[in-house]
């Protein structure tokens, strides 16, 4: 099959401190390295949440956008849910498209 380009935002909790997210970061970027091609990892940083989550206000908001087989996201966001610090987590398939050209209007092309 055929790969495809994903992003997945996580937000991790921050109830147990700045270094375990540090690692939650690293695990999950070595966990896409080894299923895919990781093209990058922005970390937006902490951030309140829209409303609480298991009590907590504030998240660490993390973008991954990575290159994968099909099959790899279904099992992406299974490791996720069994990791307690993770709080949420949204994955998309990203489609590509190509550049389209403007062209006149066709009122200004029939004169």
């Amino acid at each position: 099959m055929s790969k495809a380009n994903y992003e997945a935002v996580v937000i991790f909790s921050l109830k147990n401190g700045d270094d375990k997210v540090a690692g939650l970061v690293e695990k999950f970027k070595a966990l896409i390295e080894a299923n895919g091609t990781l093209d990058s990892v922005d970390e937006w940083g902490k951030r309140r949440l829209a409303y609480p989550i298991n009590y907590e206000n504030e998240g660490y908001y993390v973008l991954y956008t990575f290159e994968s087989e099909p099959e790899f996201p279904a099992e992406f966001e299974r490791v996720i849910n069994i990791t307690d610090d993770a709080v949420r987590t949204m994955i998309v398939k990203v489609e590509k498209t190509a550049a389209v050209e403007e062209t006149a209007p066709a009122a200004e092309a029939a004169e």
